[in-house]
């Protein structure tokens, strides 16, 4: 009979790894096929729910296929392709033999509990309990077996199942659909519970990454308003918990034990055998609807003014005044056309946050360092501090003093960093070496400025376009998660699309590559060299404002700034250029402008 692709199968397959939900598609950890390759990479795998078309998104494997396919490289055997025939076992009643009784009593487990779930031994071998497994309707359907003496390093076995028999749930004869049910890993956990004056617990027939049992009792779960999740307690995790959440149906409300109930035990027998029934109790009453890692309670969250946030100024006061300064946690994408000044923006930045007493960061993949501290020292300097000369070509050029240089340079040294361009990442592309190094500087040397100059250059190594996007993506989504994380602010320089394009359409997707790039940015300038008639030099155009909201994106209320041919600075067409804090170290004044008496 041909397959017809079911999102059950999938679910089956995907209890064996970790997995996450988005939309149509179930992404994978990990690729199934080449594990991440040998950066390890994650989520790059997925499958599509509706389809079952499978594809790595990652280059050097680039696997796709569909879910029949995958069942058969991965040597998955789908329940609905050569299924197995389960076994009708011979139905019993047994009654607890005495053994068993001893064995649960030492547990903590009453003989009236173990009688009443019929726990008994084998005939001949007393030191093997056998736990059946009734159906709702009363029906033994699976067995398993527990050896009571095990030997750790000896025994090749402590728990083993009977051959051919279909895996259900321990305890359903024993539920009732008006009350929650109570799911445990072990079968004598589910017996604790029970023991506790709790019924409707019951376990799982093959401990805590078996999930065939799902298929088979999917119907009879739905009747269940409340399921609450006991599962062992394993490093501040509850075992169960991941898979039951993604694959119970959504109408059940899903509780989890609080960790903290568990009092540092790792199941309920230990629990019980513990702290006695009234613990379980506190386990069971106390159950909570499990928080989501990335979701907290907006009561919960710390009310700031947001006016009051760490900012660094950016020396323009119309800009200040439009996007209130860089706040710490931003990311800021600065584009504008080839050649027209946004590099040279950057560095005015730099002055900036320098003057502020702010480490920085700088990577440009388009200029070597010493060009890079050329330009920057100049800017620093300003028109007052530099000299003119006449040039070979009779020409007027502008240079710095040794002395202003050396004081300059002692002024930032410690507090500016630049990336290496001569460094050649080993086994990795630039940008996944870039974010590695963004996030080393800002922990070893307290950077909270990092300007990255510019996207195309830390991408260049990305050959696939289809790939280029994805890798764009990441990266810009990288640096944001760092800028929240620290605390810093990250500028990112990108160039716009090719072609002659209107500088004042207040389009962000205008900016080349990923749509992502700009999504994800909290602030995006574009700087525009002005024209021979304008009254000004150049324009910063605001055209995205996350926190405060204006934007500056028409001509007549862009910001007007003006240019130095001498110095490399921009500032704003009616403001003064700032001496900046070398200089008032130099001439015996402070960095905040009062004279020393």
């Amino acid at each position: 009979m041909r397959y017809s692709f079911d999102k059950q199968d999938l679910l089956d397959y995907a209890a064996r790894f970790e997995t996450r939900e988005k939309g149509d598609e179930l992404f994978f950890k990990r690729c199934p096929y080449c594990d991440g390759g040998s950066s390890h990479d994650e989520w790059t795998f997925s499958v599509n729910t509706k389809s079952g078309a499978y594809k790595c998104f990652r280059a050097s494997c680039d696997r796709s296929g569909f879910f029949l396919q995958l069942c058969r490289d991965t040597g998955f055997k789908l329940a609905a392709v050569g299924a197995p025939n389960y076994r009708q076992l011979p139905q019993r009643e047994p009654e607890s033999s005495q053994e068993a009784i001893d064995y649960m009593a030492s547990r903590g487990i009453s003989a009236e509990t173990t009688r009443r779930y019929r726990i008994t031994t084998q005939k001949n071998r007393p030191n093997i309990l056998v736990f059946p497994f009734y159906d709702e309707n009363g029906l033994l359907t699976f067995v398993k077996y527990r050896k009571t003496n095990f030997r750790k390093g000896i025994d090749k076995n402590k728990e083993w199942c009977e051959a051919d028999a279909k895996p259900i749930l321990f305890g359903m004869n024993h539920c009732y659909p008006d009350k929650p049910l109570i799911i445990t890993e072990g079968q004598i956990d589910s017996l604790s519970v029970a023991e506790a004056g709790f019924a409707n617990a019951v376990s799982v027939p093959t401990g805590a990454t078996g999930f065939t049992w799902l298929t088979h009792n999917s119907a009879w779960l739905k009747q269940f308003k409340t399921v609450i999740v006991f599962g062992d307690c394993e490093n501040g995790k509850i075992t169960l918990l991941d898979t039951l959440r993604s694959r119970l149906p959504k109408e059940i409300i899903i509780k989890a034990v609080r960790v903290e109930d568990y009092l540092q035990e790792k199941d309920a027998n230990d629990i019980l055998r513990s702290y006695g029934s009234k613990a379980i109790a506190d386990c069971i009453n106390n159950a909570e609807i499990p928080k989501i890692d990335n979701v907290k309670m907006l009561s919960d969250v710390q009310s700031i003014d947001i006016n009051q946030l760490d900012k660094i100024r950016t020396g323009f006061r119309e800009l200040d005044r439009c996007i209130r300064g860089f706040a710490m946690g931003q990311l800021v994408v600065l584009t504008g056309k080839r050649g027209e000044g946004k590099s040279t923006l950057m560095s005015q930045f730099i002055c900036e946050a320098l003057n502020q007493n702010r480490n920085v960061f700088v990577y440009s993949g388009e200029l070597a360092d010493f060009h890079f501290k050329r330009w920057l020292d100049y800017q620093l300097a300003g028109d007052a501090n530099l000299v003119s000369y006449t040039n070979q070509l009779g020409d007027i050029d502008f240079g710095i003093e040794r002395k202003t240089l050396d004081a300059i340079n002692a002024w930032y040294k410690g507090k500016a960093y630049i990336y290496d361009n001569t460094f050649i990442p080993d086994g990795s592309a630039e940008f996944e070496a870039l974010t590695d190094t963004v996030e080393k500087v800002i922990l070893q040397y307290n950077v909270q400025l990092i300007c990255i100059d510019n996207l195309m250059t830390a991408m260049e190594r990305v050959e696939d376009q289809n790939n280029l996007f994805l890798a764009q993506s990441n990266f810009v989504g990288k640096l944001k998660a760092l800028a929240v994380k620290y605390s810093v602010v990250i500028l990112l320089v990108a160039h716009p699309k090719k072609g002659d394009v209107n500088q004042w359409q207040d389009d962000n997707d205008l900016v080349a590559g990923s749509s992502d790039i700009t999504n994800k940015a909290d602030i995006v300038l574009k700087y525009i060299r002005a024209k021979e008639d304008d009254d000004c030099d150049g324009y910063i155009k605001v055209t995205k404002n996350r926190i405060m909201g204006t934007l500056r994106t028409a001509k007549d209320n862009a910001i007007q700034v003006k240019y130095s041919m001498a110095s490399k600075r921009i500032t704003g067409v009616d403001e003064r250029q700032s001496v900046y804090g070398w200089a008032k170290s130099r001439d015996g004044l402070r960095n905040d402008d009062e004279l020393p008496f």
